[in-house]
Formats: C-alpha cells, sequence, structure tokens
C-alpha cells in the first residue's frame, strides 16, 4: 500500500496546492529552466532535447500555482512518463525496456526547493499511477542517483512503493543509479 492519497483529484487546487496540467509547447522554457536547476538529480539537456522527450511521453504534466483568482502561477514542478518502444537513447530507460514487456518509465521528474515537501511530488506520482492504471501498464519504473547521493529522493521512492531492481553506472562510471520499480 503506498502513501498516496488517491481520493484527491490532482487537477484542482485547494488552497495553494498546485494544479496539474497536461505539458504544453508554451511550458518547455520553463521546464528546461527547473531541470537544469535540478541537475545532478536529473539529466541536464538542452531545449531540443526536451522537445523530443516530450514528444515521445504518453504523459507530460506540470504543476503551477495558483493565485487568489485561480489564474495560473509559477511552474512548481513536472513529470515525463515513457512507454515501451520509445526513441529514446537513455541507458536507463534502455535498462527498463531489457527488464520489462510493458511499463511506464518516469523519465524525470522535478520540483522547485521552495515546494519541496508539500505533497506536489505524491500529487505528481499519483498522476503517473492513475495513467499507468489506464494503459493497462503492470509497473512504473524510474532511477534514482546514488553516485551524486541523492538520498531525499531514494527515501521518498521508498515510500511510494519503489523497490530497488538494479544498479546502473553511466557516463563513464561519474553516475551511478538505482532502478527502481513500483507495480500497479
Amino acid at each position: 500500500m503506498d502513501d498516496v492519497n488517491r481520493s484527491a483529484d490532482p487537477r484542482r487546487s485547494d488552497g495553494g496546492t498546485p494544479v496539474l496540467t497536461q505539458m504544453v509547447e508554451a511550458d518547455l522554457d520553463e521546464v528546461l529552466d527547473l531541470n537544469q536547476r535540478s541537475v545532478p538529480h536529473v539529466s541536464g539537456i538542452d531545449l531540443d532535447r526536451l522537445r523530443h522527450i516530450v514528444g515521445q511521453c504518453t504523459l507530460a504534466l506540470i504543476g503551477r500555482t495558483t493565485d487568489s483568482g485561480d489564474a495560473p502561477g509559477l511552474l512548481a514542478g513536472f513529470v515525463l512518463v515513457l512507454p515501451p518502444g520509445a526513441d529514446y537513447d537513455s541507458p536507463n530507460y534502455g535498462f527498463f525496456s531489457q527488464a520489462y514487456g510493458d511499463f511506464r518509465y518516469v523519465d524525470r521528474i522535478a520540483v522547485e526547493p521552495e515546494v519541496h515537501r508539500s505533497g506536489l511530488g505524491r500529487q505528481l506520482y499519483r498522476a503517473v499511477f492513475d495513467h499507468a492504471r489506464d494503459v493497462g501498464a503492470p509497473v512504473v519504473t524510474a532511477e534514482v542517483n546514488i553516485e551524486p547521493p541523492n538520498p531525499v529522493s531514494q527515501e521518498f521512492h521508498q515510500r511510494l512503493g519503489f523497490v530497488e531492481v538494479g544498479r546502473q553506472d553511466n557516463y563513464g562510471g561519474t553516475v551511478t543509479v538505482q532502478m527502481l520499480a513500483r507495480q500497479i
């Protein structure tokens, strides 16, 4: 059993909770900025690569804060989810493609430091798990850096029910990742 509150609607705001919406072209500059500020916990990319990845996704969501008039506010976080068979050369995606016939892969998730521990990460993952159920994918996969270390993310993923299914060294051994899976 995960600690995700399935009764809440991730697309609605309730007094400051970010509203989740589908990522669109107009969001990409802000998403890229948050991604780059989140390195090394996610890998660095450029705008063209981000567009390519988003184009392969079956789920690409952003979370925005709302002001008092429910107008979209600041980008608070995002998640990108890929299906099997995507045109994507990531070694981590390749690991899961070889290990599973059907899955949804969380390529990257990032949350603004100011809203860490606000529930946005759980909100984004709730949407990922719901998406996996909707498309009949039996497992959601992700990875977390071990080197450089990211213990906060390791603990977070463990609380969500992810378990280690392998480890992999990437980029000439400069990055070691813990490969994770969560059954749906």
